[in-house]
């Protein structure tokens, strides 16, 4: 999936400079994320190679087993998906490992599509329309803002960011560098200030500017996480307070590096916060990246973007027929 597809309410006159970019991007993205994703040590393509194939016995599905849940896939996602590969293995007279690997793939591609398409975009049909980022720190929340707020502004909707991470001066500068990277305007107050007070003067300065998205940095750490979630909530309530129907976007950034604790803190936040989309970062590091399939398959939140490397270019829509096969298949689609 391309960036301009990754967007609901986008014009369908594109700046050239935008869809010269994503032609470049495309030819290497498939053979990027492959190589990220088998960084860590028995990752899960090596892990399959070795298991693979002495032929179909009980123990090849205990094995295919082994490697998924070792892979952070979690235990009830990897259940449905052997259970679904067995079957269709017996159906079809699937024989060889790339028979396995193959229709493995594919079975993990739709379990990660949602049944609606446009779940999987991010909505900015409105004006302005308002993106709410949530996550504990650490995580990558201010740099998915950052190059989400380039992607935004090269494809001719007008980002404005708000530093609501009041509690850390730090988080509050990182994101002012982001909009002076990223050439955009950015609302904040001294540190310490009232969130849901900043987010009120930036939404006003979105509508007063002609801003077309405004996108929101949030704490991802108070005293308590009951005071977390307080606060996110005031958050929200001021937003939807000022604009009906908003935020619409609620996106959660995720480590994934984390595994299953990643997936603990997707489960403390959709329990707290409207979550719409997840934004999975550091796949580009030690991540084993099944905890993809995890979050997907236990809490039903569609993942719309991952972050693969520290480029600006690096932040991609999440597409699930290629993450699948980065994950499972050693070739490369024609055109990458």
């Amino acid at each position: 999936m391309d960036w301009h597809e990754a967007f609901k309410g986008l014009s369908s006159e594109l700046p050239a400079v935008a869809v010269e970019h994503e032609d470049e991007e495309r030819r290497g993205l498939f053979g990027k994320l492959r190589e990220n994703l088998g960084k860590a040590g028995g990752a899960l393509r090596e892990h399959f190679r070795t298991i693979l194939f002495d032929g179909i016995t009980d123990e090849l599905w205990e094995q295919i087993e082994e490697a998924l849940i070792f892979a952070d896939v979690g235990v009830e996602a990897t259940v449905r998906i052997v259970e679904q590969l067995e079957r269709e293995a017996a159906e079809e007279n699937l024989t060889t490992r790339d028979e396995l690997l193959g229709r493995l793939s594919e079975i993990v591609a739709r379990l990660l599509s949602p049944d609606d398409p446009d779940e999987r975009l991010i909505d900015v049909s409105q004006q302005p329309s308002v993106i709410l980022v949530v996550g504990v720190n650490g995580t990558g929340k201010t740099t998915t803002i950052g190059k989400l707020a380039f992607r935004l502004a090269e494809l001719g909707k007008t980002p404005l960011m708000v530093a609501a991470d009041t509690f850390r001066a730090a988080a509050v500068e990182q994101l002012s560098e982001w909009a002076s990277r990223v050439g955009c305007e950015i609302v904040r107050q001294a540190p310490g200030s009232d969130p849901a007070a900043v987010v009120y003067d930036g939404i006003a300065a979105a509508r007063s500017r002609g801003a077309a998205v405004v996108i929101v940095d949030t704490a991802g750490r108070l005293h308590t996480q009951v005071n977390l979630m307080n606060e996110l909530a005031k958050v929200r309530r001021v937003i939807e307070k000022q604009i009906p129907g908003a935020p619409h976007e609620t996106l959660l950034v995720i480590d994934a590096t984390t595994g299953q604790n990643g997936l603990r803190q997707a489960q403390v936040f959709a329990e707290s916060v409207e979550v719409t989309g997840v934004v999975l970062t550091k796949l580009d590091g030690s991540a084993k990246g099944g905890i993809v399939i995890a979050i997907r398959e236990e809490l039903g939140i569609p993942i719309k973007l991952i972050g693969v490397g520290e480029r600006l270019e690096d932040l991609r829509p999440f597409d699930p027929d290629e993450f699948a096969r980065a994950l499972f298949l050693d070739d490369t689609p024609a055109g990458s």
